[in-house]
C-alpha cells in the first residue's frame, strides 16, 4: 500500500473543495449580473475543455499507463490503462443517461419563464440540482486523486473544473431563484451541489485506501481520463457553442490546449 502525508491530503482535498464552491459562482450570475456576458462563458468553458482533453489524452493518461506499467511492464500497462480509460469513459456515459445534466439559460427573466408557471420551474430546479450533483461525484474524485499524485497536475485540472462548475450553477440558480426569489436558497441550493464535488473525493478515498497501489492509481488514473474527455465533450464544448455568438468556441478550446501544454512543459523545469 501506498503512504501518503497528511499534508498531501489536506492539500488535495482544499483545491478540490475550491473547485466545487465555484458553483456558486453561478447563482452570483443568475442573481445580480444585468448585463451577463454569453461570449466570455463560451470561451471559458471551450478553454476548460480544451484543457481537460489535453490533460487527460497526453498526462493523466499516461500516469495511468506507467502506474500499471510497474507491476505488469510497459506493454501491458498500456493496455491496462487502455481498459480502465474506457471504463471510465463509459462509467460516466451511463450516469449521464440514466441522470441527464441539464443546463439553462443565463437569463432567469428568460420569457419560458412565466410567472404562472413557477412550481414547474422549481420542480426543474430540484430536478437540475439532483442532475449536477450526481455528475459533481466523480469530478470531485478526479481532482482529489489527480492533486494527491501531482499538485503541478491538480492545479490546472481543478482550474477547468471550477470554470465548468460555473454555468452548473447557473443551471440550478436559474429556476430556483425565479420560482422562489430567494436568494439565500438560491445560493444554498448551488453551494449543496457544490460539495458533492470533495464529498466524492472523501468517498473515493475512504473506499480506496485500504487497495491504494501502483495498480490502484493506475486504475484511478485511467477512469479520471476516460470521465474527463467525456465531460469536456458533452458537457463543456455543447454548453460553450450554446453561448458563442462567433468564433469563441474554437478560440478557447485551442487556447486552453495551448495554455495546459505550455504549463505542463514549464512544470517540468
Amino acid at each position: 500500500m501506498i503512504d501518503i502525508q497528511l499534508s498531501n491530503l489536506m492539500i488535495a482535498f482544499g483545491i478540490t473543495l475550491a473547485a466545487g464552491l465555484f458553483t456558486v459562482l453561478g447563482s452570483g450570475m443568475v442573481m445580480f449580473s444585468k448585463n451577463p456576458n454569453p461570449r466570455a462563458l463560451a470561451f471559458g468553458l471551450a478553454f476548460a475543455g480544451g484543457a481537460m482533453v489535453f490533460v487527460s489524452l497526453t498526462e493523466i493518461f499516461n500516469k495511468s499507463s506507467a502506474a500499471f506499467a510497474e507491476g505488469y511492464g510497459a506493454d501491458k500497462g498500456f493496455a491496462y490503462a487502455t481498459f480502465a480509460f474506457l471504463v471510465g469513459l463509459s462509467g460516466i456515459a451511463l450516469i449521464d443517461h440514466l441522470v441527464p445534466n441539464p443546463h439553462e439559460t443565463l437569463d432567469p427573466h428568460d420569457p419560458k419563464f412565466k410567472e404562472n408557471q413557477r412550481n414547474h420551474v422549481a420542480r426543474v430546479g430540484l430536478m437540475a440540482a439532483l442532475a449536477i450533483t450526481a455528475h459533481n461525484f466523480p469530478e470531485g474524485l478526479a481532482t482529489f486523486f489527480a492533486t494527491l499524485e501531482s499538485p503541478s497536475l491538480g492545479l490546472p485540472l481543478a482550474f477547468a473544473i471550477a470554470i465548468h462548475n460555473i454555468p452548473e450553477g447557473i443551471s440550478i440558480a436559474a429556476p430556483v431563484y425565479f420560482a422562489t426569489r430567494n436568494k439565500k436558497l438560491t445560493v444554498l441550493a448551488c453551494l449543496v451541489s457544490g460539495l458533492a464535488e470533495p464529498l466524492g473525493a472523501v468517498l473515493g478515498y475512504t473506499l480506496l485506501k485500504p487497495f491504494l497501489s501502483p495498480a490502484a492509481f493506475g486504475s484511478v488514473f485511467g477512469f479520471i481520463s476516460g470521465i474527463m474527455v467525456f465531460l469536456a465533450l458533452d458537457e463543456l464544448l455543447p454548453s460553450a457553442k450554446r453561448y458563442s455568438d462567433g468564433h469563441e468556441t474554437v478560440y478557447g478550446l485551442t487556447s486552453g490546449m495551448a495554455v495546459m501544454a505550455l504549463s505542463l512543459v514549464l512544470f517540468r523545469f
